[in-house]
C-alpha cells in the first residue's frame, strides 16, 4: 500500500505526536571543510525509522558559511556503499570541480576538490549529480546549504546571526511507503516538509527576521506566502541580492531554486503565522498544480489522488516570540549595485527546445529532450568560446513546466515571451522556470574557466526528468586548446605564416559574417578589419602573433590557428 492512501492516518500521527522544533543544520566554516556522506537513520514519525543518507549526519548537510575570496581544501569521504558525486549548485568554479555525474566518487573513495569563493552573497547548495541516481540520494536526504557573504551584503543592516534572526529553511516533498521508507523516484509526494521535518514550528522573534528559501524537491513548484497575506520583501535570487526589495505575497521557487526573504514581525509577539504553499493558485502545467500537465485530460502515474495538488497547505508555523537583543526592525530600501549585461554584448544565441520523446496525451509519463536529444555521456552537446556572451533561448514545447539549470555561470533573464521578466527574476539566476509553450531568454558570460576535459551540465532540474535523459553538457574552450580541425571537408588554407591574406580553397559557399579571428586567450578581435572577396580573407590591423581562424558554414566548422608576421 502506498503511503499517499493514509492520509487520514498521517494527519492522526500528527496530532498524536504534535508539531516538531524546526531543524537548524549545524554549520562548518573555514578554509578546510570535511564532508562525509553516508547512511544513516532518521525518525520522520515518532518512533518509525526511515532508512536515509546524510552528509556529517543521519539527513542533509551541514551549512557551509563560506566567504567571497577565500581558498578553500574539501574532502569528500564516500562512505556509502554506492558511487555518487557532490555538485556545488550556483557555484562558479572549474568543471573538474564542479562534480558533476563525470566526477564519480566510489564507495570508500575520497575526492578532494579546492577552489577559490567567486561568488557573490547568496544562498547556493550541494547536493549529489550521479547519473541516474541524483533523484534518489536527494531524495533519501543529501542535501545543504551553502551561504557566502561579501563585503557589499555585510555593509547593509540586514539579519545574519544563524539560527538566530537568520533561517535556512529547505523545503521539499517525500514519498513514503506503509513501511515509512522513502520512495524515489516517485509522483506521490503527499509529505511536505522544512529541513526534513513535518509539521514544524519555529519561534520567531518580533522583528525582522531573514528566511533562506530552497527548493530541494525533486519535482515539486511551491508557491510561497503567509497566511494572513502579510507582504514580505525577497531581497535575493538564486545567485546574488537585488537591486532593491521585492515587496510581494507570493514567490513562486522550482526545484533548484534559492530566494531569501525578509519578514517583518515587528509587533507581532504572541501571535501565530503560517509558511504556505498557495499550491489552488499554480496554472495547470506545473508539477503541484491540480493538473500537472497544461491539458487537463493529460494524467501522470501516481500523482493523483494527492491532497497537496493543487491545494493550499502548512509548510511551516511561526510563534512570534520576544525580541532579540539587538533586533532589525526595519526593510532596507536598497541593496546592491546589479549590473545586467547588456544585450548588445552578445556574441552568439543558442536556441534550447524542450519537447516529450513521445507526442500525446500521455507525454507525462514519458521522457523529455533537449533540441531532440536525450543525455549521452559520451557527447558534448555544446562548445562555447571563452569570454563568450551569449543569449540562450529556452522554448518549451512540452506540457509540463520544466526548471532549467546550467552549470557555471549566472545568467540574467532578459524576456519571458518577449515581456520583462518580474522582479523576482531580476537578478542573478542559474534556475530559470519555463512553463509549457513559453519561451524565455537569458543572458550570460563564460568567463575565467577553459578547456577542462570534465563538461559542464545544462538540465531540467525535476530530478525524475534529468535522471531520464533531460541534459545535456558543454565545455567552455579557447580557440588554441583545439585542434586544426577539418570536420567533414579537405581545407586548403594558406599562406601561413601570412602578412595578412589568406586564401581559402573551399568547397562550400561562405557567409562573411561567419569567419572570426580570435587571440591567444580565446576573445574575438572585433576592432580589427576583416574582409572577405573571390577566396580571400583579408584581415587589417593584425598586429603580429598568433591567431585563430574559425569558419562556419551550413555544414562544417572549421578552425586553424595562422601566424601573422
Amino acid at each position: 500500500m502506498k503511503f499517499s492512501l493514509l492520509t487520514i492516518l498521517i494527519v492522526t500521527a500528527q496530532i498524536l505526536y504534535g508539531q516538531s522544533p524546526l531543524l537548524i543544520p549545524s554549520t562548518i566554516s573555514g578554509s578546510t571543510i570535511e564532508l562525509n556522506l553516508q547512511n544513516g537513520t532518521y525518525e520522520f514519525y515518532n518512533g518509525k525509522v526511515t532508512t536515509t543518507m546524510g552528509a556529517n549526519g543521519d539527513i542533509l548537510g551541514p551549512t557551509l558559511l563560506l566567504n567571497q575570496g577565500d581558498f578553500v581544501n574539501f574532502t569528500i569521504n564516500n562512505q556509502l556503499s554506492e558511487t555518487t558525486t557532490i555538485h556545488w549548485h550556483g557555484l562558479h568554479v572549474s568543471a573538474e570541480n564542479d562534480g558533476g555525474p563525470h566526477t564519480t566518487i566510489a564507495a570508500g573513495a575520497a575526492w578532494n576538490p579546492s577552489f577559490t569563493i567567486l561568488d557573490k552573497a547568496a544562498t547556493y547548495w550541494y547536493h549529489p549529480h550521479l547519473h541516474e541516481k541524483t533523484n534518489e540520494h536527494v531524495s533519501k536526504g543529501i542535501a545543504g546549504l551553502i551561504i557566502i557573504t561579501d563585503d557589499e551584503e555585510a555593509a547593509l543592516a540586514l539579519p545574519r546571526t544563524y539560527g538566530v534572526d537568520d533561517f535556512p529553511m529547505v523545503m521539499q516533498t517525500k514519498d513514503f511507503d506503509a513501511n515509512y521508507q522513502i520512495v524515489a523516484p516517485s509522483n506521490a509526494d503527499d509529505v511536505a516538509m522544512v529541513n526534513a521535518t513535518i509539521d514544524p514550528y519555529l519561534d520567531a522573534p518580533a522583528q525582522v527576521i531573514r528566511i533562506r528559501l530552497l527548493n530541494g524537491s525533486s519535482q515539486r513548484v511551491f508557491n510561497v506566502g503567509l497566511s494572513n497575506d502579510q507582504a514580505f520583501y525577497q531581497i535575493a535570487s538564486d545567485g546574488g541580492l537585488l537591486a532593491t526589495p521585492n515587496q510581494t505575497t507570493r514567490l513562486l521557487l522550482s526545484p533548484g531554486e534559492r530566494a531569501e526573504i525578509l519578514v517583518n514581525f515587528t509587533g507581532e509577539e504572541g501571535s501565530t503565522v503560517y509558511l504556505k504553499s498557495y499550491a489552488s493558485e499554480l496554472p495547470n502545467g506545473i508539477y503541484g498544480a491540480t493538473n500537472p500537465g497544461n491539458n487537463a485530460s493529460m494524467t501522470l502515474d501516481g500523482y493523483n489522488p494527492n491532497p497537496l495538488n493543487g491545494a493550499d497547505f502548512n509548510l511551516l508555523q511561526f510563534n512570534v516570540v520576544a525580541q532579540t537583543a539587538s533586533p532589525i526592525t526595519s526593510i532596507p530600501t536598497t541593496l546592491a549595485v546589479v549590473t545586467p549585461i547588456e544585450e548588445s554584448t552578445s556574441n552568439k544565441t543558442r536556441t534550447l527546445t524542450f519537447s516529450p520523446a513521445t507526442m500525446g496525451m500521455d507525454q507525462l509519463n514519458g521522457d523529455f529532450l533537449i533540441n531532440d536529444v536525450s543525455f549521452d555521456m559520451d557527447v558534448i552537446n555544446i562548445s562555447v568560446p571563452f569570454e563568450n556572451v551569449e543569449i540562450w533561448e529556452l522554448t518549451n514545447q512540452s506540457a509540463i513546466a520544466h526548471p532549467f539549470h546550467i552549470h557555471d555561470v549566472q545568467f540574467y533573464v532578459l524576456s519571458r515571451n518577449g515581456n520583462t521578466p518580474p522582479a523576482s527574476e531580476q537578478g542573478r539566476k542559474d534556475v530559470v522556470f519555463v512553463k509549457p509553450q513559453e519561451t524565455v531568454r537569458f543572458i550570460t558570460v563564460f568567463e575565467t574557466f577553459t578547456d577542462s576535459p570534465v563538461p559542464y551540465m545544462y538540465h531540467c532540474h525535476l530530478l525524475t526528468h534529468e535522471d531520464r535523459g533531460m541534459m545535456g553538457q558543454f565545455t567552455v574552450n579557447t580557440p588554441l586548446a583545439v585542434a586544426d580541425n577539418y570536420l567533414l571537408h579537405t581545407a586548403n588554407i594558406y599562406p601561413n605564416p601570412t602578412t595578412g591574406t589568406i586564401n581559402l580553397n573551399l568547397e562550400e559557399q561562405i557567409d562573411p559574417n561567419n569567419i572570426k579571428i580570435y587571440d591567444q586567450t580565446g576573445k574575438e578581435l572585433k576592432q580589427f578589419g576583416l574582409k572577405f572577396l573571390n577566396g580571400q580573407v583579408q584581415i587589417y590591423g593584425l598586429p603580429k602573433g598568433l591567431f585563430v581562424l574559425k569558419i562556419q558554414t551550413k555544414d562544417v566548422f572549421i578552425s586553424k590557428k595562422i601566424i601573422v608576421e
